[in-house]
């Protein structure tokens, strides 16, 4: 069994959890309110602006110029095409750039992106990707689960956002994050997978903390 195949049964319960939460169902279903669709890509927004300086630390800390055009790779992606899905609902929602600029970043957002920039700043090349992994792989998960809703692709609103998350090129750079952990693993001792193993788990509690904190808008 490869080392991604082991974490990912470690947080199969957490993950599943995150279909039931009400955020996330009531995108599938369509209903989820606007207003808190609106405050969640908002702090999703400043969210991926943290994310994107890991990537970029992964450019810093990696000891290949293959990984490295990987994480540089990564960071275009994520400012310039999953950020352009955010950009895209602002516009929808008609949020303004002064808004996003004056917006504060929430209590749980905060944590976890202070979480994982400690945990990068801090350790091994692999403790970072594994940081970024529950992310970019649960919202691939997340995704493909809402696609298989009768109508939920097609949905005026929410359509695009679950779209985009199971779109080809989000697939391909999920796969790629996959692949880097399964080789960073490779001849680690048990106490340093251990450590990846709890990392992976406090950053997919994380990610429930952030659904929570989305639909109940900070409060």
């Amino acid at each position: 069994m490869k080392f991604s195949e082991k974490l990912y049964e470690r947080v199969k319960e957490i993950w599943q959890s995150y279909y039931n939460h009400p955020f996330v169902k009531e995108i599938g279903d369509g209903t989820l309110e606007v207003d808190k669709f609106k405050y969640y890509m908002i702090q999703d927004y400043l969210y991926l602006l943290d994310y994107a300086k890991v990537y970029a630390l992964g450019v810093v800390k990696a000891d290949t110029e293959e990984v490295m055009r990987g994480f540089s790779s990564m960071v275009n992606g994520i400012l310039n095409g999953e950020m352009s899905i955010h950009r895209s609902y602002m516009k929808r929602l008609g949020v303004t750039q002064e808004e996003i600029k004056n917006a504060k970043a929430s209590l749980d957002n905060i944590s976890y992106t202070h979480y994982m920039l400690a945990v990068s700043y801090t350790g091994s090349l692999a403790d970072l990707t594994v940081s970024l992994l529950s992310c970019m792989w649960s919202y691939l998960e997340i995704g493909t689960h809402l696609s298989k809703i009768p109508g939920s692709t097609e949905n005026e609103f929410y359509g695009e956002w679950i779209r985009g998350y199971i779109s080809k090129e989000y697939k391909e750079l999920t796969q790629w994050v996959i692949d880097l952990t399964d080789k960073l693993a490779c001849d680690m001792s048990e106490k340093e997978l251990k450590k990846l193993e709890e990392i992976f788990v406090n950053t997919s509690k994380y990610e429930y903390m952030f659904w929570d904190m989305a639909y109940n808008k900070g409060m």
